[in-house]
């Protein structure tokens, strides 16, 4: 989301730091400069005024004219003001006052809410807890078995009362947690396309008789700024603890998640990347401080591998390498783990200085789905040896995966090329890099 961002602030930074010394003059340049990047990505327009005031004050006083390397100092002045906007520190669910925990879901319709609350279902109890979700969204048409779904998808039961009223099937559900052993209790509400009375009136019924340890607002990021309007708009009128921005991996220009938390003085709890129901990630300012800077995020890209990897095919999949036995099946275990941790552009955006490394069709998902084409389109027999493929087994294999010979031709050449180099990494002759993918992007026949 933050590309276009990242991309003009990584400018104006390679600026300042090929200069020895600044001068008040270069600083202002550079803010001048920072401010149209922040105002175009949406960012509003007080929480840009703030945030440069501050940056201002700093990087024109003796803390940089005093440093040896005053343009990385003030790149870290507003790495700094950008964390302090953001929030500072990860802010964790509230504990519950009484056993269950309870947690509130509002939102607008469209939002994302209803799977956002699968998505969290599902991240509490990979955390050892004991959710269930409730149905209490009774406007919608198919919400209910939407809901449902998602509970079976996610392995969470689900409450649904469909000839009650919203507050009563809440209630109900609190009290059902307590047979069912469940201690921490969802409710997903219902929403409008826009704030109303009923709405609110609804939503106020449901936390009554719920008292909710949390209440989190849903909110498109794609919304732009008018996500920032909504999130004032709920706030006037329940309630609201916490903020949780969904769809934050869409092609809006992300602004609105930069100001939602000096705007509206709750904190961004979690945001959602990602269409799968494991993406759905603890928010963290630091880490998309240094994300929107292009500084990468090591410590999120770590946690996905660790949540995604499967650490006994690692081993096996080493074991191989080390024999000089790793096929394409073995390489194909491997790219289902990797897609399993998330898109490569949002991987590549986790390393450090990865985005500017990587032209866009180096690495791409879509040279990803054109490696398992060809790879799926061989039989067992030719991805354990590829040996067998002639000529006219290229050509099969070329129209099964939508490529062409020449594609197929060059992915066996670098696979013999990682073999020959596994090989003499196992003899001791030799370090082991990476599997390349194909140098080029592999597209679909037209």
């Amino acid at each position: 989301m933050f590309e276009s961002l990242t991309s003009r602030l990584s400018v104006v930074f390679d600026r300042l730091r090929s200069r020895g010394r600044l001068s008040e003059a270069d600083v202002d340049a550079a803010l001048r400069e920072v401010r149209l990047a922040l105002l175009e990505a949406d960012v509003n327009v007080a929480v840009t005024r703030s945030f440069l005031e501050r940056v201002r004050a700093r990087a024109v006083g003796a803390e940089v004219a005093g440093s040896l390397t005053p343009g990385q100092q003030v790149v870290k002045i507003v790495h700094d003001e950008l964390i302090t906007t953001l929030g500072r520190e990860a802010s964790a669910l509230a504990p519950a006052r009484t056993s269950p925990q309870r947690i509130l879901m509002v939102g607008l319709q469209g939002s994302g809410k209803t799977t956002t609350a699968a998505k969290l279902a599902l991240r509490l109890k990979s955390a050892g807890k004991h959710p269930l979700l409730v149905a209490a969204d009774l406007q919608r048409p198919a919400a209910v078995d939407q809901l449902e779904a998602l509970g079976k998808r996610v392995g969470v039961p689900v409450h649904v009362d469909r000839g009650s009223s919203p507050p009563r099937v809440a209630t109900a559900a609190v009290k059902r947690a307590g047979e069912l052993g469940c201690d921490v209790v969802i409710v997903d509400t219902a929403g409008r396309l826009q704030i109303d009375e009923a709405l609110m009136d609804e939503l106020a019924a449901v936390r009554k008789g719920v008292e909710p340890d949390e209440v989190l607002l849903v909110v498109d990021a794609m919304t732009g700024q008018d996500a920032v309007n909504v999130a004032r708009g709920f706030l006037e009128r329940i309630e609201v603890t916490g903020l949780i921005f969904s769809k934050l991996d869409g092609d809006a220009r992300g602004g609105a998640a930069i100001s939602a938390r000096e705007v509206t003085g709750r904190p961004i709890k979690f945001v959602g990347v990602g269409e799968g129901l494991e993406g759905l990630e603890v928010f963290h300012p630091e880490r998309m401080a240094s994300r929107i800077l292009g500084m990468g995020d090591v410590l999120t890209l770590i946690e996905k591998a660790e949540s995604a990897w499967d650490q006994e095919e690692a081993a096996a999949a080493a074991e191989k390498i080390l024999h000089s036995s790793f096929t394409f099946e073995d390489f194909l275990e491997q790219l289902q783990q990797v897609r399993r941790m998330g898109s490569l552009g949002e991987l590549l955006g986790m390393l450090p200085g990865a985005a500017s490394a990587f032209g866009a069709g180096d690495l791409s998902d879509e040279a990803l789905a054109g490696v398992e084409a060809v790879i799926r389109s061989m039989t067992p027999q030719e991805r354990r040896n590829p040996k067998l493929i002639d000529g006219s087994r290229r050509r099969r294999i070329a129209a099964g995966s939508g490529t062409s010979p020449q594609q197929v031709n060059g992915l066996l050449r670098q696979f013999g090329e990682s073999q020959r180099l596994m090989k003499a990494f196992a003899e001791g002759r030799g370090s082991l890099p990476g599997f390349p993918l194909p140098g080029r992007r592999m597209k679909k026949k037209r």
